[in-house]
């Protein structure tokens, strides 16, 4: 499937939040627990420089805890701070505000020092389409202050959130690189939801899903489906037929089964799933180890 991806008004996104950026001291990058590589924005990186930055592996309840620690620990050993969660639980959130407080706190002590009158440390909140960084903001204020959706691009301009006398929060639209050239990555960020869907063949885009799941999790597939030992092309058949897709005639309607295979996928009914491990890594060595 050749995926290639333009959207101008993401380019302009990312120009926006250049210069929001420099008005903040903390930026919270909000990443699909599922495929952390994929749903990251190489833009952000260069963007942040040495502000501080936190990742959090969202959706982490539709993904594999066991490959989600292993990315927490790959990106701690890159010296990012790091935390997996759900952003609509609240009771995940207890150790983020803990490290924006304390981010808080030391900024008003180095302001008090220089005399200056300190202002609220400032944070953003920022992420791929469809990441579920709005729905972390709602969660964090406990109201819905900014609005969420489940389609790509929902958010529309910047919003600022006052948490409490000491932080203030910033909402920022969902940034994508303008253009996807990586086949595997623009696959991934189609199963997920976080481009739209319009510009792909939603039975292509789910034969390769199958193809996927029948890879690495035939189990939850077979479990879900009752597909066992069946290939691609049947396997949407069936649920075609389990599911009353069906065109005049009694033909298989390929895409709408395609469409509920997708929508189950990203919602988690198909099983926690992870589209990406984290690459192999040699944990950093302790002044202890080094010198022992």
């Amino acid at each position: 499937m050749n995926i290639q991806w333009y959207p101008g008004h993401m380019t302009k996104a990312v120009r926006d939040m250049n210069q929001d950026i420099k008005l903040t001291d903390i930026l919270i990058e909000v990443l699909d627990a599922r495929a952390p590589l994929a749903t990251s924005n190489p833009d952000i990186k260069k963007m942040c420089g040495q502000k501080k930055r936190i990742l959090l592996l969202n959706k982490a309840d539709l993904a594999e805890e066991a490959v989600s620690s292993e990315w927490m620990r790959f990106f701690q050993s890159e010296g990012y701070s790091c935390m997996a969660m759900d952003a609509r639980n609240r009771n995940c959130l207890n150790r983020l505000l803990s490290l924006i407080g304390e981010s808080a706190k030391e900024k008003k002590d180095r302001d008090k020092k220089r005399g200056i009158n300190p202002r609220p440390v400032r944070v953003m909140i920022a992420g791929i389409p469809n990441s579920g960084k709005s729905t972390l903001i709602n969660t964090i204020s406990g109201r819905t202050a900014a609005k969420t959706g489940n389609k790509p691009g929902v958010t529309k301009g910047d919003q600022w959130i006052r948490m409490n006398p000491s932080v203030e929060l910033m909402d920022t639209p969902g940034i994508l690189w303008p253009k996807i050239e990586d086949e595997e990555t623009g696959m991934i960020l189609a199963w997920l939801g976080s481009v739209n869907d319009l510009p792909f063949d939603l039975t292509e885009l789910s034969l390769e899903l199958i193809r996927f799941l029948r890879k690495r999790y035939s189990g939850l597939l077979d479990q879900r489906y009752a597909a066992d030992h069946l290939n691609e092309m049947d396997t949407l058949k069936k649920i075609a037929a389990e599911r009353g897709c069906l065109l005049k005639g009694g033909d298989p309607d390929y895409e709408k089964a395609a469409g509920i295979l997708l929508n189950e996928f990203r919602s988690g009914k198909t099983g926690r799933i992870s589209l990406q491990t984290p690459p192999a890594f040699l944990p950093k060595q302790t002044t202890e180890e080094r010198n022992a």
